[in-house]
């Protein structure tokens, strides 16, 4: 098994705090809302598995996630994305480590860090992860234009 990292920054004129309750605590919520591929999000066990489930005809079937921390103090979040389409037979997992930090003129930088856990001695493509962040990022747009059109909700 492999290991692959990489970083990424992203900033928005939306505050930390408000796009941390949006994209992290209240997920489960707002995304299925946003994201009409999107069927449900469903908490499994003890809370700390999130299974993404997607309508019907999308590539994707569902997500599994496993959560590792939700700092809502030092706004960070820790998780792993241990099932699922996107996995297939050459990754194991992907972890995700995501840090949302005041930026500019009340807005915010989120910085992550993401390592690909690789079967076997699969060596993963840039190809696949830029397609992965290009994913990533259109959830981060889609619900940075929400928040910015109400500028009230997660306030």
């Amino acid at each position: 098994m492999g290991v692959t990292t990489y970083t990424h920054e992203a900033t928005t004129p939306v505050s930390p705090t408000r796009l941390f309750k949006a994209l992290v605590v209240d997920s489960d919520n707002l995304i299925p809302k946003l994201m009409p591929q999107v069927k449900n999000i469903e908490a499994e066990g003890d809370g700390s598995i999130k299974k993404m489930s997607f309508v019907e005809g999308s590539p994707i079937k569902y997500l599994k996630h496993k959560i590792h921390v939700v700092d809502d103090k030092n706004l960070v979040t820790k998780y792993s994305m241990i099932e699922g389409d996107v996995l297939g037979d050459k990754l194991e997992s992907i972890s995700y480590d995501l840090k949302f930090e005041a930026h500019g003129n009340g807005g915010c930088v989120c910085k992550s860090i993401i390592e690909y856990h690789t079967k076997g001695d699969y060596v993963l493509k840039d190809e696949e992860h830029n397609e992965g962040q290009k994913q990533g990022m259109e959830l981060f747009k889609i619900v940075e234009a929400y928040l910015l059109a109400n500028p009230s909700v997660y306030a």
